[in-house]
Parts: structure tokens; C-alpha cells; sequence
């Protein structure tokens, strides 16, 4: 609950309650506090059990944490049914890395792993034509 609050700010806190209540009071203030984040959760706790109660035993996994969109996600992500795991292990990034070097390089590579011209090697060095200067580009009406 109070994850963000340092050793200074908690004692500046004290003092500033002392200050405020006095050390006489204190103590019943501390106490009426914790009672009601008390009654706070547990009305909490409750709520969470009608609404469970309520919506049946088909959702019986239902969490409300499931709620937290960044939690959700995280938890379909790591559910083996998409089969997330198999595609990531899958995938090498070194060998793909490796044959695109090749590639640029002009050293021969696995024909069968990659698309490749005639005889293996992809043609790095073929140049796109050129169109003639009468020729226009292609004219979409509807784009403009």
C-alpha cells in the first residue's frame, strides 16, 4: 500500500500527526484509521464473493486482477494454447541473420532455405528497369 513512500517522507508523516493530533489523540486516530480500511476490505471482499456467487460456475476462474489490461495481456501471451512458445523457439535470428549477410555478400547459400535466382545465389546485382520517358506511372482517379 504505501510501496512509494521513503523513510524520510514516513517520518515527516509522524511528526506532522503528532503536530496535528496530538500525542494524546494519536492513538485513537491510528486505530479508527486501521478499523476502517479494514471495514473498507472486507466490504471489498464480500462484493467480490456476491459478484463471483452471481455470475455462475462457468466463471469460476475469473480473477478481478484479470481486469489490469497489462495483466490480461501477460496472461494470454503465456497460455500454451496459442502456441507462442513453438514460433519463438522456432526462430532462429542468428540463422536468418546469417543468410541475409550471405546474401549481400554474394556467398553461395542453402538454395532450399531461401529464394534464390537460378544456381543458388540471389542477383544483388540486377538493377531495376528503368521506365522509358513516354511511359507514365499508373493514374488512379479514385486516390486523388
Amino acid at each position: 500500500m504505501f510501496n512509494d513512500i521513503g523513510p524520510l517522507e514516513l517520518v515527516t508523516l509522524i511528526v506532522l500527526a503528532v503536530l496535528i493530533f496530538g500525542p494524546e489523540k494519536l492513538p485513537k486516530v491510528i486505530q479508527d484509521v486501521s478499523r476502517t480500511i479494514r471495514k473498507i476490505r472486507d466490504f471489498s471482499e464480500s462484493a467480490k464473493q456476491d459478484i463471483r456467487q452471481e455470475l455462475g460456475p462457468e466463471f469460476k476462474d475469473f480473477e478481478f486482477e484479470d481486469l489490469n489490461p497489462k495483466t490480461f495481456i501477460r496472461k494470454q501471451l503465456d497460455n500454451d494454447d496459442l502456441g507462442l512458445k513453438e514460433i519463438r523457439n522456432g526462430f532462429d535470428l542468428k540463422k536468418e541473420m546469417a543468410e541475409v549477410t550471405d546474401a549481400v555478400h554474394g556467398r553461395e547459400t542453402d538454395p532450399s532455405s531461401s529464394p534464390a535466382a537460378p544456381g543458388g545465389r540471389v542477383d544483388m546485382t540486377k538493377k531495376p528497369e528503368t521506365p522509358a520517358a513516354d511511359d507514365r506511372p499508373p493514374f488512379d482517379m479514385d486516390a486523388t
